[in-house]
C-alpha cells in the first residue's frame, strides 16, 4: 500500500508518514490542483490510515495514532499528539506540547500548552444542532488554557473557557467556565476543590503536579 500525497505539500526533513494514509487530501469546494497549502513539520510520526486536509499548518516533532482525521484551517504547535481514531473537524489550535488522546472529536477549539485530553473527550461547538446559519459566529468551541488536564469520557459544551492548571474529573459534562487551578467533576460539572488541594494516592508526592512542566 502507498500514501496519497496531493500537490503544494510542505513536508519537515525527517517526518514519517506510514502506508495507507492520505496528506493534503482538498477540503470540499477546494480545487485539487494544490490551491491550498499543508506544511507538516521536521521529525514527525504520521501512523496508518490517517487523513490530513490541506489548509492546515502543522509544528515540529508531531505525532498521530492510526486513523487519524485532521480538516482544514488547523494550527498545530509543535511537539503535539493526535491519539488514534481522533478527529478535528475545521478551525482548530493546538498549542505547543499538548497532547490530545484517543478517540477525541474537536471542532472550532483553542487549546493551550502543556495541556491534556483524555481518550473520548468531545468538545461541541453548536449550541442548538442542526443547521443553524449563524453556528460559526455564535458561542464556538471551547477555549483551553495552559496546563489543564481533561479527563477521559468527558464532554465540553460550546464557548466554554476551562482556566489555567484546572483539572476536570473523568466523565465530566462541562457546561460553564471553569476557574484556575480549580478541580471540577459531575454532570454538569462543579467546583470540588482546587489543584492544590489534592493528594498523592499513592503517597510518592506530597500532592499531584509536583513535577516539570507544572513546578
Amino acid at each position: 500500500m502507498n500514501n496519497l500525497v496531493y500537490p503544494n505539500i510542505l513536508i519537515g526533513e525527517g517526518t514519517l508518514i506510514e502506508p495507507p494514509s492520505i496528506i493534503g487530501k482538498p477540503p470540499r469546494g477546494a480545487a485539487e490542483g494544490g490551491e491550498l497549502l499543508l506544511t507538516i513539520g521536521r521529525n514527525g510520526h504520521i501512523r496508518p490510515f490517517s487523513t490530513l486536509y490541506a489548509g492546515s499548518t502543522i509544528g515540529d516533532n508531531f505525532q498521530t495514532g492510526q486513523g487519524v482525521s485532521i480538516r482544514e484551517d488547523n494550527i498545530i504547535g509543535n511537539n503535539v499528539s493526535i491519539g488514534t481514531n481522533s478527529v478535528l473537524e475545521f478551525g482548530n489550535r493546538i498549542g505547543d506540547n499538548s497532547r490530545i488522546h484517543s478517540n477525541c472529536f474537536m471542532e472550532m477549539v483553542t487549546i493551550g500548552c502543556y495541556v491534556f485530553v483524555g481518550p473520548n473527550v468531545v468538545f461541541t461547538d453548536d449550541p442548538h444542532p442542526m443547521g443553524c446559519p449563524k453556528y460559526k459566529e455564535c458561542k464556538g468551541g471551547a477555549i483551553v488554557e495552559d496546563f489543564a488536564r481533561i479527563g477521559a469520557n468527558s464532554t465540553i459544551l460550546p464557548g466554554v473557557r476551562i482556566g489555567k492548571n484546572s483539572l476536570i474529573g473523568a466523565g465530566s459534562v462541562v457546561t460553564k467556565d471553569v476557574p484556575e487551578n480549580a478541580v471540577v467533576a459531575g454532570n454538569p460539572a462543579k467546583i470540588i476543590k482546587t489543584v492544590d488541594e489534592l493528594t498523592c494516592v499513592a503517597g510518592f508526592f506530597k500532592r499531584p503536579y509536583m513535577w516539570p512542566p507544572y513546578e
